[in-house]
């Protein structure tokens, strides 16, 4: 077997074998571990998986809630050179066999997080398919049927005995599933090159340690959570698992274990900050040091809150993608150690203050010391489609033959499919995506720009812009509008309310008139404006489907004009 490099995400395990003999290197509920224990377990594992069959350039699925028994799967396939596929356990049937379909594992390790589409599985012919094995601790807790059970892999093996490690072919050590906005899974194939660099990234300009206590907020069938816990691995820090993210076990895991460092999508910083605590603010709060946020970008309003309810922490902002194994860019968005005002945000470079929406686009900060960054511009603009390279971009998609791919992730650029620009002091500014643009009047409006203006009136929760047919302007410019609950929408045509209307009140004009005031141009500035009284369709990993926001808007207008 080539050595495709160096570079193994298990070599992690020399350094976790010596530490934390005198405390816990994972707690998930009642289970503690210590660093010899738990490497002690991945060996055995991987000793169970050579044991059982498992070759080189295998796949395991897994799919299960967080625990240290997936931490230990991740390094125990890919020690005897498997790669694993963790499986989004929010799939519904279909989607997780489009992903098998593809991938065609061998093994499939599961939790009682699928018992929702587990009978339609064991009916469902997987030529690939050799072993299922339950990670339950109680007997066929799954189903009635037999599975093999981890301890029952382990069992017989001398933890201690030392293997070499095997690297799947082309360095591949994850396929990482990533929805897009259309919903269909796609696999990213992520070496180990990749993983570690993205791991050191977050511990160079995070500042993650030994002295971490990390609770496990995302889950471990995304990105952003593997690359975080890998990062958590190498340093030696404590993981707190819950098996998924709520506010109340969350708080209560960061009060227990008195939690140093966790990651949020605004989602999840929003429950946080807004959980029920009774009269007094909860105390375990003030153990967390480091947030870092991905997954959107958080309101200015999120950013005070959370400066607020977080006093003693550093609040970090990333973005990235998962065929760039997680984040490209970090910026910080508060230091309580550097005694600044929430508002105006410093830069990550700390020269110069700057907004959070910005006129133009959205600042993300500067690239990780590993990515490579440029922008590829059409004619005069600055503005143009963001690329990067180098050791984090993904291999190639798992369904596309290695021929087809990149000969080398630093020999050519990977399109993000985002459009935005790097300002004078390089910091980069995302504008919107390349797929989601809107042809408007010969210009081009990306909906990502008019919600991030749109989003900061105070009357507004939530906003998703599309473009729709329009015979004159080709596509005309829709703002789909969530009210908070203290807000009313109004229908009349006018800007002449009281100031205490002002602040209890919406409509088109209003919002319209708020989009000059912010110097949004013309063409930009929605046509029409439409009240959204449910959620927003998303996809399983959480971003926005506007093929069916806009296919609901369509529906919308056609039946109002019809019936007027």
């Amino acid at each position: 077997m080539a050595n495709y490099s160096n570079a193994h995400i298990c070599h992690c395990m020399s350094r976790l074998s010596t530490l934390r003999r005198n405390s816990h290197l994972t707690i998930s509920g009642n289970r503690r571990q210590i660093g010899p224990e738990f490497v002690d377990g991945v060996l055995a594992l991987a000793q169970g998986l050579l044991s059982l069959g498992l070759g080189c350039g295998d796949v395991v699925a897994i799919a299960a809630f967080n625990s240290e028994w997936y931490l230990e799967w991740l390094l125990a396939v890919a020690y005897v050179g498997g790669i694993a596929a963790p499986l989004n356990y929010r799939w519904g049937f279909e989607e997780a066999m489009l992903a098998m379909e593809m991938v065609n594992p061998v093994l499939l390790v599961m939790d009682k997080s699928c018992n929702h589409w587990f009978p339609k599985l064991w009916n469902y012919d997987l030529a690939s398919l050799r072993w299922r094995v339950s990670l339950e601790e109680e007997k066929n807790s799954i189903g009635t049927w037999n599975f093999l059970s981890m301890e029952a892999i382990k069992k017989g093996f001398a933890r201690d005995l030392p293997l070499s490690y095997s690297w799947a072919p082309e360095g591949t050590v994850l396929i990482c599933f990533t929805s897009g906005t259309t919903g269909k899974p796609k696999g990213v194939t992520i070496s180990h090159s990749a993983l570690i660099v993205q791991s050191l990234a977050k511990i160079a300009i995070v500042g993650y340690s030994e002295d971490d206590v990390y609770l496990h907020t995302a889950p471990l069938c995304h990105i952003g959570g593997l690359s975080s816990a890998f990062a958590m691995l190498m340093t030696g820090a404590c993981h707190v698992l819950i098996p998924k993210f709520d506010a109340k076990s969350a708080i209560e895991a960061i009060e227990k274990h008195g939690v140093t460092s966790l990651i949020t999508v605004p989602a999840i910083m929003a429950d946080l900050i807004s959980a029920p605590r009774g009269k007094e603010i909860w105390k375990g709060r003030n153990s967390i040091k480091k947030i870092l946020n991905g997954g959107g970008g958080l309101s200015t309003k999120l950013i005070r809150d959370a400066a607020k309810f977080f006093p003693r922490a550093k609040l970090l902002s990333a973005y990235g993608m998962t065929e760039t194994c997680s984040s490209l860019t970090f910026m910080t968005l508060y230091d309580p150690k550097l005694e600044i005002p929430i508002q105006p945000l410093e830069t990550s470079d700390g020269r110069k203050p700057t907004s959070v929406h910005p006129p133009q686009g959205v600042c993300v900060g500067k690239p990780a010391p590993h990515v490579e960054l440029k922008i590829y511009v059409e004619g005069s603009s600055r503005i143009g489609r963001i690329l990067t390279r180098g050791p984090h971009v993904m291999l190639r998609y798992w369904d596309q033959s290695p021929s087809d791919a990149s000969d080398s992730s630093n020999k050519d650029w990977l399109d993000t499919g985002d459009i935005g620009y790097i300002d004078d002091y390089g910091n980069l500014r995302l504008i919107g995506r390349t797929n989601g643009r809107i042809k408007s009047g010969g210009e081009n409006v990306y909906p990502e720009e008019v919600e991030s203006i749109l989003s900061q009136h105070p009357g507004v929760m939530g906003i998703v812009v599309v473009g729709i047919p329009d015979a004159r302007l080709t596509e005309m410019v829709v703002a789909c509008i969530q009210l908070r609950n203290d807000w009313q929408w109004s229908h009349r045509s006018s800007l002449r309310h009281s100031i205490s209307e002002e602040r209890q009140h919406l409509s088109s004009d209003i919002l319209r008139q708020y989009c000059k005031e912010k110097n949004l141009a013309g063409f930009k500035i929605p046509k029409i404006l439409v009240l959204w009284k449910k959620s927003f369709p998303l996809t399983t990993t959480g971003k926005i489907r506007r093929d069916q926001v806009r296919e609901q808007v369509m529906s919308h207008l056609q039946s109002f004009y019809s019936n007027l």
